[in-house]
């Protein structure tokens, strides 16, 4: 009887011992293999290709909140300052420059607004690469030219100001200084990506012609506030409203071929491509 127990006593440890390394063994695998969740279909064709999601813009950061928001704000002034009306009307800044520069008189106005659109067509010779190639520019500057023109002409006749030297009642708004500013406006837009002096060489001439268009005695200070405002206005909306690049051919990008089989047993190739 005592023999025996020490035996029987050492078989239950083996066994126990091999229990416990069979489970020690076992809790690694265990451990590995984890219940996976039911995979969501509800959503997979929301973004097939996995892109970046497109963030849309605020209201006031639009094409149209930008490229008018300038130029709302100089046809604003200027109608504010029509006559005596405003904090600095037209007749307070037509009576400081006729004590100060009494008798001025050139016609160098006439001829300088021209000036940012020889200053295009330079840079351009000179080899500097512009946004658009000329075909485009020069659609862009017909639609602006004539968007220009039909807000001068409405707005010449609607109001029918009274000259500062009484000649005519066609002043409001200064047609040069708006066709000045919308020659510079294209000048800053086509070459702005290269170098903004280009644009400030340009500005700096329009401005020119607006101060000496008050010189002259031709144009009060709301004329040309406002005229340089339409001029900018006509540039911008030229630009918004030119969508299709004429003259350009699209490149071929993500070409690519693939068998398919035609009714009756015939065969061919699908060849499908994106213009950019």
């Amino acid at each position: 009887m005592t023999s025996f127990l020490p035996a029987t006593v050492g078989f239950v440890r083996r066994h126990a011992l091999v229990a416990l390394l069979s489970v020690g063994s076992a809790l690694p695998l265990a451990a590995q293999v984890q219940p996976t969740a039911p995979t969501d279909t509800t959503r997979k064709y929301e973004n097939p290709g996995d892109l970046p999601t497109i963030v849309k813009k605020p209201w006031y950061k639009g094409k149209l909140v930008t490229a008018t928001i300038v130029p709302a704000v100089l046809i604003g002034y200027g109608v504010s300052t029509i006559n005596g009306n405003g904090f600095y009307s037209s007749y307070d800044a037509r009576r400081d420059i006729q004590r100060n520069f009494s008798g001025f008189h050139t016609k160098v106005d006439d001829y300088l607004i021209l000036a940012p659109y020889a200053e295009l067509g330079l840079v351009a010779l000179a080899g500097v690469e512009s946004r658009n190639d000329r075909l485009n520019t020069l659609l862009v500057i017909g639609k602006s030219e004539l968007i220009f023109g039909a807000l001068t002409y409405a707005l010449k006749n609607t109001t029918k100001v009274l000259r500062p030297d009484g000649s005519t009642r066609n002043s409001f708004p200064s047609g040069h200084t708006a066709q000045a500013f919308l020659a510079a406006s294209i000048v800053h837009t086509e070459f702005r990506d290269k170098s903004q002096w280009y644009g400030v060489g340009a500005y700096t001439i329009a401005t020119s012609v607006a101060a000496l268009r008050m010189l002259n005695d031709r144009h009060w200070q709301s004329d040309v506030v406002a005229g340089a405002g339409i001029g900018i206005l006509s540039a911008h909306l030229g630009y918004l409203s030119h969508r299709n690049r004429w003259g350009r051919k699209p490149r071929i990008k993500g070409v690519s071929a693939s068998p398919m089989a035609w009714p009756g047993g015939t065969t061919g190739f699908t060849f499908t491509w994106r213009p950019e």
